[in-house]
């Protein structure tokens, strides 16, 4: 029996499946995504898989990357949640930390509607206190009152947070078991749970995004499990990709607090493609990814085949300080919409057309002119050749709506207006990789840009120029990239447990119960989800700060005597956060008091990675000897742009200015840059 691993990556426009099968062969299917119910487009994908031939019982791994928390908690339809905390304490949702972290000049300055409001908070009686100590018991028939009036009130889903519930939790656990009896088929968030550590905003905002998105992610999970069963694909190993680059169990995805842990779970698969495919395995130390596709593009950093993360961030104005990798995420996609202003002044996005209507070109009823448009204009796309021509772009169409809306009022041609557009929106994301690259301390010219992404290599060039970057990597199936990612992860799951102490007055025997506390969850967690006995690795760390500081250093123990904890490893932890402190604010205070704030703990279970053949890489396009394209980077100079497949592209370099075509992406090569194969696959741009 031939086994078969799958990935199915959702994105705006377009739904994408990698199939490998036991030798490394790569096949790719891309279907339109339905947003309505993202699951349809997800199984069409594999009924045509099925149809060609494959039998679904020989699928024996299913990774899946999703934006339905994301897009439901971006466009507020999530479930009706409710919210219990303590008596006196109503008000942190309104309060949070007092702080704006916007302009604090914006006299029209608004916070985002809270995904609970007052009318549906109850107040309970009972605290824990600093130490975890029950100086007042909890009411349980208030809990109980509080969930049925909530439920009459129509609440599906109940977020529990209280006090000091990371020291002890028994008074949220208490809770939820009453909720659950009361309500049977809510949805129980508890902030011990999902966040448990320090400060009381991060820890509450946490439970009501997991609290308020898990009965979406729940639903969607099982209509995913019917419809793969329906379809005869019977394998356990179904796996939902993660924020922080790993993944776990379809069953497990919403429950225990891990709903919040899948808000960046679609652009997380394709950083943990570039980390893997390009960083670990084909050895390049710094990377930038760009993934633009559809709706946005995700941009992320890549150290040594390591991708940056952070365990402090917004998604959508909401706090979130769970671990995710290190992605920063603007609206510059190929359905990004372009528009003149009242001051007559050309502006691109943030909307999208998506999947639905789409752009111009796309003949499905979209009157708005985009990126894609503006591209098929310029002359960079084929508007045969549209995904190995199975949809064809109306290349009238774009050029009419440009011409109305964008060249018209503002006294341009048609061709000056779309180059205006391309140009606009390659600034966008020049500028984010710039800002982002100055936060992390990132040199540009020592990197290089890897383009995904439908839209990526499209533009990628143009990117790279304007920010002094010399080379861009484009792997060999940029447009299914991000799927292929699913099939390069390990599960992954992340514990904390906050614990204020003087790093001095740290025993080790008290270090090591904490930590052997986490893994022993870790443990029967996994036991639960079916993955006991199998190979896992136990990854600790420390959050570290100078006495009297607000905020804290993720410092990681390994290479440390932290396994079991010794003395000796204390004293290297601390010696390890004051170089980190020195690296990344530029000062440290060796002579200061070091405080241990949380324990960290990471469970890595490695997966097989499949061993790629880099065949077949592309359906031969309508590109032949001497074809060539009218092309403008301008919207002045017209230039005439040879048209390769990319099976063509060779170990020499070719000059652009020159178009690469192939199933899932077209490469622009401008003038001045340079393509050529290299060993891996990859087309490699260089500046010259």
């Amino acid at each position: 029996m031939n086994e078969y691993r799958l990935g199915v990556d959702v994105g705006g426009t377009h739904t994408d499946l990698v199939l490998v099968d036991g030798s490394g062969g790569v096949r790719v299917e891309k279907v339109p995504s339905t947003p309505g119910n993202p699951s349809i487009a997800v199984l069409e994908g594999i009924g045509r898989l099925v149809d060609s031939g494959i039998a679904p019982g020989d699928i024996g791994f299913f990774g899946h990357g999703t934006t339905v928390t994301t897009n439901a908690l971006l466009e507020m339809k999530g479930a009706r949640a409710g919210l219990l905390i303590n008596e006196g304490f109503r008000a942190i949702q309104e309060v949070q930390t007092g702080a704006r972290e916007t302009n604090q000049f914006d006299l029209k300055f608004r916070r985002a509607a809270p995904l609970v409001p007052q009318s549906r908070t109850e107040e309970i009686g009972g605290r824990i206190d600093y130490r975890g100590r029950e100086i007042e018991p909890l009411d349980e028939d208030a809990v109980e009152r509080a969930a049925r009036e909530l439920s009459r009130k129509g609440v599906e889903a109940f977020a529990v947070c209280f006090l000091f519930s990371f020291m002890n939790p028994a008074h949220e656990r208490r809770a939820g078991e009453i909720v659950r009896r009361a309500v049977p088929d809510s949805h129980v968030s508890l902030s011990s749970e999902v966040l448990p550590r320090i400060r009381e905003w991060p820890r509450l905002s946490a439970c009501l995004i997991d609290a308020y998105l898990g009965p979406v992610l729940a639903r969607y999970v099982g209509d995913l499990d019917v419809g793969l069963d329906a379809r005869g694909i019977g394998t356990p190993r179904r796996f939902l990709m993660q924020s922080n680059g790993g993944v776990m169990p379809l069953s497990a995805a919403h429950g225990r607090g891990r709903t919040v842990h899948t808000l960046l779970s679609g652009p997380a698969a394709g950083v943990r493609a570039c980390g893997h495919v390009l960083g670990e395995r084909q050895g390049r130390p710094r990377l930038i990814a760009m993934d633009m596709g559809g709706t946005s593009c995700d941009i992320a950093f890549i150290e040594d085949g390591v991708p940056l993360e952070v365990t402090e961030g917004t998604v959508g104005e909401r706090k979130l300080d769970v671990p995710a990798l290190d992605i920063a995420t603007i609206s510059a996609g190929g359905g990004t919409v372009a528009r003149v202003n009242a001051a007559n002044l050309l502006t691109v996005g943030p909307d999208s057309a998506g999947a639905e209507p789409g752009p111009v070109c796309y003949g499905l009823g979209g009157d708005r002119p985009t990126v894609t448009d503006a591209d098929l204009v310029s002359g960079f796309l084929n508007p045969e050749f549209l995904l190995g021509g199975a949809t064809a772009l109306d290349a009238e169409a774009a050029g009419r709506a440009i011409e109305t809306r964008i060249a018209r009022p503002m006294g341009l041609s048609t061709r000056e207006a779309a180059s205006g557009i391309v140009r606009l929106i390659n600034a966008r994301m020049a500028d984010e990789i710039r800002v982002q690259a100055a936060r992390k301390v990132v040199d540009l010219a020592a990197a290089s840009l890897v383009a995904f992404g439908g839209a990526g290599p499209v533009h990628a060039a143009m990117v790279a120029e304007e920010l002094g970057i010399r080379r861009v990597l484009v792997p060999p199936r940029p447009g299914a990239f991000s799927a292929l990612g699913l099939l390069c992860s390990d599960v992954v799951h992340d514990y904390i447990r906050s614990e204020i102490v003087e790093l001095g007055a740290l025993s080790p025997e008290r270090a090591e119960s904490l930590f052997r506390a986490l893994e022993e969850r870790a443990e029967r967690e996994l036991s639960e989800e079916g993955l006991g006995g199998s190979e896992r690795q136990f990854v600790r760390e420390l959050d570290l700060r100078y006495a009297g500081q607000g905020y804290e250093i993720r410092t990681p123990l390994h290479g440390l005597d932290w396994r079991p904890v010794a003395e000796k490893g204390l004293a290297q932890v601390e010696e390890r956060f004051h170089a980190l402190h020195l690296r990344l604010h530029g000062h440290s205070a060796p002579d200061s008091t070091v405080e241990a704030v949380s324990f960290r703990l990471r469970v890595r279970m490695p997966m097989p990675r499949p061993e790629l053949v880099e065949n077949g890489v592309a359906a031969a396009s309508e590109a032949g000897p001497g074809t060539a394209r009218s092309v403008t980077f301008d919207g002045r100079t017209r230039l005439e742009a040879p048209v390769h497949c990319r099976a063509d592209i060779g170990e020499d370099p070719t000059m652009g200015p020159l178009i690469v075509e192939q199933v899932d992406a077209t490469t622009v090569v401008p003038p001045g840059w340079s393509a050529h194969g290299d060993g891996f696959g990859n087309i490699v741009l260089d500046a010259r």
